[in-house]
């Protein structure tokens, strides 16, 4: 543990690291407002900057200036064409800042290094049968060390935090996540976010890992530009998270949008209920291919290609999609969201049938006195969950969420 402990007094804390934690006060709002408003957009010139915020040229020209001075954005070149000076759009950095995120899985686990533009620079991919808090730990260790080998120690000087993506509660899951009884023993004593926190030099973030998605998909995806979403990420569980007024809304027990405790009629008990998560998870499919005397394996293996799975995954497909559509019109009813985002750890073209599935579905429903609503794809995949687990300290130290970085620059001018 001391192999990155060790490594804590190197680590300046200048540049990147400063705009989240040492500043506070109007200037660091109004520079996170502005790196967001860069990042919705891809690059702003000032003059549409200083429109979207209605602060003044002259402060928008300070900010901008500061930002580029601690290498968080880049001006570009000066474009011609309008009455008056060129204008030079800025735009981020990607070696403003690096995040290093963690996702802890039911049957694989992953670490990922990103930049500021949220592009994924490195991974590990560890499958393994159940996971186990030391091997979270290792994997946490190893992430630290040879995924962020690659950068000067400029860069890592650069280096925001670490995210941990995690399902809470492990032990309460024993038939679904399939550990012996010592492991999920384990897993009840252990604080892996202490000890995280403890061996390394930066700061840690810790998250459920459906709320991680959601924070994956808020800040590098959501291209609807959505206000207020739920969004769903079927992994071996089925979890997701909550946007409200483009905030992301963890919960009071930080549960918000945990979907998979909805009840649902039992088919196969006719007047009862189970839990979403009995039928919407991939770990269901797996029993279905199981049953069929096909390998389960193949699922966590390549989540991006699961080849031809045949009439298990036609059956699941189904069965998911009128239990999303059960779940999606309960959420609906309670907080009028206007965006149902599904993603999860599945080929694109899963995706794309079981969000297909789940509106055919949804049109069956008498919806009267529930708003209209949409039903989209997820714009992160398969890795969203670690991704998610690097966006927390994207998410805690550069970004505002407030509507005003949600208008568009052409209805501004």
């Amino acid at each position: 543990m001391a192999d990155i402990a060790s490594d804590r007094r190197g680590i300046a804390r200048s540049g990147a690291s400063d705009r989240g934690t040492n500043q506070t006060g109007v200037r660091l709002y109004n520079e996170r407002l502005v790196l967001s408003l860069i990042r919705l957009h891809g690059e702003l010139p000032k003059a549409d900057i200083a429109r979207l915020t209605g602060l003044s040229p002259q402060t928008i020209s300070i900010i901008t200036n500061a930002l580029e001075a601690d290498g968080l954005v880049l001006k570009g070149t000066p474009q011609r064409g309008r009455i008056g000076q060129p204008s030079v759009p800025y735009s981020l950095n990607p070696d403003g800042a690096y995040f290093l995120g963690l996702k802890v899985g039911r049957r694989a686990s992953d670490a990922v290094l990103m930049d500021l533009r949220g592009r994924v620079l490195g991974r590990i991919h560890e499958p393994h049968p159940y996971s186990s808090p030391e091997g979270t730990l290792a994997l946490f260790r190893r992430g630290a060390t040879e995924l962020t080998q690659r950068l000067s120690p400029a860069q890592r000087s650069r280096i925001a935090g670490f995210g941990i993506a995690s399902p809470f509660e492990l032990w309460n899951w024993e038939p679904q996540f399939g550990a012996p009884p010592e492991v999920l023993e384990a897993w009840r004593r252990a604080d892996v976010f202490a000890e995280a926190q403890r061996i390394s030099p930066w700061p840690v973030y810790f998250h459920n890992d459906g709320t991680a998605a959601c924070a994956a998909e808020l800040v590098l995806g959501n291209a609807t530009g959505s206000a207020n979403f739920l969004y769903i990420f079927i992994g071996s569980f089925i979890g997701g998270g909550v946007v409200l007024d483009h905030h992301l809304y963890p919960g009071r027990s930080r549960y918000a949008g945990a979907i998979g405790p909805m009840p649902i009629p039992d088919p196969l008990r006719p007047g009862r209920y189970q839990q979403v998560l009995r039928t919407a998870s991939i770990f269901v499919l797996g029993e279905a291919l199981r049953a069929a005397g096909r390998d389960p394996a193949v699922l966590a293996i390549n989540p991006d290609d699961w080849g031809d799975l045949g009439k298990p995954l036609d059956d699941w497909i189904e069965a998911a999609g009128r239990a999303l559509a059960l779940s999606i019109i309960a959420a609906v009813s309670v907080i009028d969201f206007e965006t149902i985002v599904i993603d999860g750890a599945f080929p694109v073209n899963v995706r794309r049938r079981l969000v297909e599935a789940a509106r055919a579905e949804i049109i069956q429903f008498d919806r009267q006195g529930i708003a209209p609503f949409s039903i989209v794809e997820g714009s992160i995949g398969s890795g969203a969950r670690e991704i998610g687990g690097a966006t927390l300290p994207l998410l805690a130290n550069f970004t505002q969420d407030r509507e005003v970085l949600f208008k568009d620059v052409d209805a501004a001018r």
